[in-house]
């Protein structure tokens, strides 16, 4: 498999996607090429502007992009592209959208058979085994958690620090703490901004400016630089961690 997980699309002051521009370049590699767009995690503006934004970025790529709502039969669409890409929203909106469509069995085989996939926020929550560790509000019914499981463990896109003063609200990581404690098996990943998860078969690279704080039952939290190497974290088995 060949995935591109990115915590965010935009950091404050740059354009749409630029930080990550470089990295998705690198991934689609330098022969023009097509990828189908699932816009469905946007919610407070049209699908056809949402196609149009990200077709901007990645047209100066080479990659021409596709918005999948135009066709009357989506997974035929996702059976005959050479790329897949997801973008961000509410992920709520964008599982509830693709089960309807067909579309959760249909990126999953063809993911798996080969074909690159590239998503950002919600797009890297749903490559995900389910969307329970996302922070969107859960404002429709998705009929069901599932996700396409792309990757063996959970990521909390856009992970914080911060605990402004005067909060009395729960941090990310008392919520990631309340998730490992009811799903002690599972691993989760605060995943930064301006952060990505590159993932080629059977190796796993964190890449970006920043750490990634990785959480799981019984083990202390651990932040995870861009030098260390997650493969593990592809494992079907969970391995032995010093820190555990």
């Amino acid at each position: 498999m060949k995935l591109l997980l990115l915590s965010n699309s935009t950091n404050p002051g740059e354009a749409y996607l630029g930080w990550s521009k470089p990295y998705i370049k690198s991934f689609l590699g330098d022969i023009p090429t097509t990828a189908v767009f699932i816009p469905y995690a946007a919610v407070s503006f049209s699908y056809d502007e949402y196609e149009a934004k990200v077709d901007k970025v990645f047209s100066e790529l080479g990659c021409k992009i596709t918005g999948v709502h135009h066709a009357w039969n989506p997974v035929q669409v996702v059976e005959k592209a050479e790329t897949i890409v997801i973008g961000g929203g509410n992920t709520w909106r964008l599982v509830q959208q693709m089960r309807e469509y067909g579309l959760i069995e249909a990126v999953k085989q063809k993911v798996e058979a080969g074909t690159p996939y590239i998503g950002w926020s919600a797009g890297s929550n749903v490559a995900c085994p389910s969307l329970r560790t996302t922070n969107d509000m859960p404002i429709v019914d998705p009929h069901g958690f599932d996700t396409l499981n792309l990757i063996p463990f959970q990521i909390n896109p856009h992970y914080l620090d911060v605990h402004p003063e005067g909060f009395g609200g729960e941090t990310r990581e008392d919520r990631i703490k309340e998730f490992i404690e009811i799903n002690p098996d599972v691993f989760v990943l605060g995943l930064r901004e301006a952060c990505l998860l590159k993932r080629e078969n059977n190796e796993l690279k964190l890449i970006g400016s920043k750490t990634a704080r990785l959480f799981k039952k019984g083990c202390t939290a651990k932040e995870l630089t861009p030098q260390e190497d997650l493969s593990f974290l592809l494992e079907n088995t969970i391995p032995q961690l010093p820190y555990c």
